[in-house]
């Protein structure tokens, strides 16, 4: 009796759930929008950056900075040429 009434209450659940369930193409619904949008259209809201007029420029400041890139470079290069040396003569010794 036990069982009856069992199988009785399993199948009235899964006609139940069967006739809940949609027919809908699930794919379409889970599909998401396209959220990007051009940079055009993203920066057009965006204002120009404005120069300060207001601000002074110094001068020798820049000259130093100028200066200390050159003398930067200069030592770039020599390392450059150290360690270049230092390859070809390590290839000469392996020889």
């Amino acid at each position: 009796m036990k069982k009856i009434i069992l199988s009785a209450a399993v199948s009235s659940f899964a006609l139940a759930l069967a006739a809940c369930g949609g027919s809908d193409d699930a794919s379409e619904d889970a599909m998401a929008d396209n959220v990007e949008m051009p940079a055009d259209e993203a920066l057009a809201d965006v204002p120009l950056p404005v120069a300060d007029e207001t601000a002074e420029v110094d001068e020798a400041t820049d000259a130093s900075d100028l200066d200390a890139a050159e003398a930067a470079g200069a030592a770039a290069e020599e390392a450059a040429a150290d360690a270049a040396a230092a390859a070809e003569a390590a290839t000469a010794a392996a020889e």
